[in-house]
């Protein structure tokens, strides 16, 4: 079926005397003629990843490719490294095949591009045979992956069973889940994909779910925080990433700690309070482990209200709380906090005696200190 697509591929490069570059629907590489110039990074990295990036899917979105019928100019693109190209869909029936892709440097008259519309139909049947094929396999990863997080524990044993047995993942044993949050679904599709090749052949699944992306790791291959930094930079997004478990029947609890760990990446890896903010263009935390949640692993697992925690903390205005929070989080150390909110030590002393008198507390007297403390986390928690 390869050969058959790769014999048409390069049929259509000859007879357009220009490379040829063939991805499937949602945009991953199929297949591609042999190259010569013009040859930008796109194409180039393209064709080494055999993948696109999230930004260049992005860029070609806004030119609607998924829905044209007929073929696309696209513009270059200097920030992406992209020259202009033209895009010729390929459809059977109402569903979407693929893409055909030249660059289209020097420009394509009007008549080469009828002319590729029509070398363009005899890739459908090949194609629809490989679109076929990668679905149906798609398809059982998918159901086999849902069956992983179902609620009854002989779903989940027999899911670890079908997939170790069809050889998706190498063997059942230690595995760490990785979450993303889904924005434009192609986009975390591709990044997915992109993190498998980079995690190696066997050693990861994944499922698009309507609010999350999921990648499950097997131990072995690459460590969970680099797989996670891979995932992040693809998909341009912060990702979650659980605690492993020793069988891949359990991963459920993992990804139970991924999606905590991803709702809270602000202040999962929290700067030191003592290094001041920020600094402008530096880019946020990205990867948020559940490992390094530290106190709000505990909260998050007791599933208590700020309130609860402690009566009164939810009268303090927001710029009272940060105040107090900051003094906790520096062990009561008012010049370190002063400096930290960069406001003066009298300022600091107001700030405090208001809150106090606000929520009934006795910054003196130790435990409610620790109360109020877990009580103004709690509240990171419920935002």
């Amino acid at each position: 079926m390869r050969d058959e697509l790769q014999l048409l591929v390069d049929r259509i490069a000859d007879r357009m005397g220009r490379p040829v570059l063939v991805e499937d629907r949602r945009q991953r590489v199929v297949c591609y003629s042999a190259q010569a110039e013009p040859l930008d990074d796109v194409r180039r990295d393209s064709i080494l990843r055999r993948s696109t990036t999230a930004e260049v899917i992005s860029f070609f979105a806004r030119f609607e490719i998924t829905r044209a019928r007929h073929p696309v100019r696209t513009p270059a693109e200097p920030a992406l490294g992209l020259l202009p190209r033209v895009c010729v869909p390929v459809w059977h029936s109402d569903l979407l095949l693929g893409f055909v892709w030249f660059v289209d440097s020097p420009e394509l008259s009007a008549a080469d591009v009828n002319r590729a519309v029509g070398l363009a139909e005899d890739l459908a049947l090949a194609l629809y045979r490989v679109n076929l094929l990668g679905e149906l396999t798609a398809r059982r990863e998918a159901d086999a992956v849902r069956g992983l997080l179902a609620d009854d524990p002989a779903v989940r044993a027999d899911a670890a069973t079908k997939i170790v047995g069809a050889e998706m993942l190498e063997s059942d044993g230690p595995c760490t889940a990785l979450v993303v949050s889904v924005g434009e679904a192609a986009v975390v599709e591709q990044a997915l994909v992109a993190t498998r090749r980079y995690c190696g052949h066997r050693y990861a699944v994944h499922l698009v779910r309507p609010t999350q992306g999921l990648l499950l790791l097997r131990s072995g291959s690459v460590a969970p925080a680099d797989a996670a930094a891979h995932l992040a930079e693809q998909a341009d997004s912060g990702v979650g990433v659980g605690d492993p478990v020793a069988r891949l029947a359990d991963v459920h609890q993992s990804v139970a700690q991924a999606t905590q760990a991803l709702a809270l990446p602000a202040i999962a890896l929290p700067t030191a309070p003592g290094a001041g903010p920020v600094p402008a263009g530096t880019s946020p935390q990205r990867v948020a482990m559940w490992s390094q949640l530290g106190v709000y692993r505990v909260l998050a697992a007791a599933g208590l209200t700020a309130p609860e925690l402690y009566p009164g903390v939810d009268r303090l205005p927001a710029d009272l709380a940060a105040t107090v929070e900051a003094y906790l989080d520096l062990a009561g150390d008012a010049a370190a906090t002063a400096a930290h909110l960069r406001i003066h030590r009298t300022t600091l002393y107001y700030r405090l005696s208001r809150a106090a008198e606000l929520c009934g507390v006795d910054l003196r007297d130790g435990l409610q200190r620790l109360q109020l403390h877990l009580a103004l986390k709690a509240i990171h928690l419920a935002s």
